[in-house]
């Protein structure tokens, strides 16, 4: 048990460090999200007014609305960099020595996840706090009971993170990837529009829309947010991350990589 904890505690401690001197990366994750916030909903607002949020119009603004999905971008954004991370180790050695560790795959697997989960739930409560401070808040207990839901969905978001890392063999093909899943992903999700209002553009876009995990992550976390539990979201989410870490843990199997490389 000694071990399991040891490996535990150097991994997320890494992953933190490696954070803390990347201050780019954090800067980027508050930036992006309050662009979108400040410039992005303007726009929306004054172009459709409140039709686009109705029947929620009598106690929401599209700024509070799109909130729980710019905390979403943050996560998603988050989970690829950290695939970044360990395209980068693979490529370096070191992701090498640490799968052939004694302790089993899955272990080692998720203390990455806990490390990327935690990283990506300080930065959505950092954007929150700048959210508060331009009037744009939520239910004071609702910052606590969304925690619960910024985990879940953190951990879905990094092990599917961890998922693609598995295919991706060079640092060069890593922006083509990312690019080709984070914005499909975000822009056919209800962060920044509801699922009805979908279906009034087209039947198929609404499907793909609720097919999609993201979608009820951020789902999860609008909930939440507003003291809310979202079942059939929690569900979809609890779903998609089992798929996903185990399609991760096979996918970072040294035996299969061995065959891979003599093949």
């Amino acid at each position: 048990m000694t071990g399991y904890l040891t490996a535990l505690r150097a991994i997320v401690w890494r992953e933190a460090l490696r954070f803390v001197h990347q201050r780019e990366r954090f800067i980027a994750a508050l930036v992006r999200p309050l662009v979108w916030l400040l410039v992005f909903a303007a726009g929306f607002r004054a172009a459709l007014g409140v039709s686009i949020i109705a029947p929620y119009a009598t106690y929401i603004t599209y700024e509070t609305y799109i909130v729980p999905g710019l905390c979403g971008m943050i996560m998603l954004f988050n989970g690829m960099q950290s695939s970044l991370s360990l395209v980068y180790d693979r490529e370096m050695g070191s992701m090498k020595l640490l799968l052939t560790s004694p302790l089993p795959r899955g272990w080692l697997l998720l203390s990455k996840l806990i490390g990327s989960t935690a990283i990506s739930v300080l930065q959505v409560y950092a954007f929150l706090a700048i959210a508060a401070a331009f009037g744009i808040t939520a239910p004071p207990l609702g910052y606590l009971t969304v925690l619960p839901a910024l985990v879940v969905t953190g951990v879905m978001l990094g092990a599917l993170g961890l998922l693609l890392s598995s295919f991706i063999s060079q640092l060069e093909n890593f922006a083509g990837v990312m690019n080709f899943v984070i914005f499909p992903m975000f822009f056919l999700s209800s962060a920044l529009y509801p699922l009805w209002k979908m279906a009034e553009s087209s039947e198929l876009l609404h499907a793909i829309c609720a097919f999609n995990p993201f979608t009820h992550g951020v789902e999860l976390i609008r909930f939440a947010l507003y003291q809310q539990l979202n079942l059939p979201a929690l569900g979809w989410v609890l779903l998609a991350t089992a798929i996903f870490s185990l399609g991760a843990i096979r996918g970072y199997d040294p035996a299969r990589g061995m065959k891979g490389r003599k093949g």
